[in-house]
């Protein structure tokens, strides 16, 4: 397994797992399909930070973490995404993406990873709980998909202790 930044070229296979998530669970509470296009462009925006897991050749799932929300005082907080493949499932692949994931993360100057897991998705929640994730809250009923009522169940992690981030590690969004 290879883990690494994702590029241009990684847009169809990246599409085609984000489409699998979209069209057949419940994980994610998006119904429309996503295009290479918007792949790319999102792979061009996070640039380094957008990660992808590599088995013989195959990208089998990716990563990426983004704002948590807009406004200068969350600028330390970011929120990730990670994806799998049916058959990456189980094999230990989720947790090497999100470790190099959390790494980048800590190198740019975050001090706290979200996740907002879907309620139909307990894989999700213990995946994130060992990894050190806590819940931290539950929003009830704010998804709807495939007919369901589905809740948002928010876990943190704390991944850089200590004071005031170094400056040179920080950006500001507004």
């Amino acid at each position: 397994m290879i883990i690494r930044a994702a590029t241009s070229a990684d847009a169809e296979a990246i599409c085609e797992i984000v489409n699998w998530v979209i069209r057949d669970t419940l994980i994610t509470f998006a119904s429309t399909p996503k295009t290479p296009a918007q792949i790319h462009e999102t792979i061009a925006e996070k640039g380094d930070d957008y990660l992808v897991a590599e088995v013989d050749g195959q990208v089998v799932g990716h990563a990426y973490y983004g704002d948590f929300r807009s406004g200068s005082g969350y600028r330390f907080t970011a929120e990730h995404t990670i994806h799998l493949s049916p058959a990456a499932h189980g094999r230990g692949i989720g947790r090497a993406l999100y470790l190099a994931l959390e790494q980048r993360a800590v190198r740019a100057g975050l001090h706290v990873l979200v996740a907002g897991v879907s309620s139909a998705n307990p894989g999700g929640v213990g995946f994130h709980a060992a990894l050190g994730f806590a819940e931290v809250g539950r929003l009830p009923e704010v998804g709807h998909k495939n007919g369901q009522w589905l809740d948002t169940i928010l876990m943190q992690k704390i991944v850089s202790q200590g004071g005031n981030p170094h400056p040179d590690n920080v950006t500001e969004h507004e």
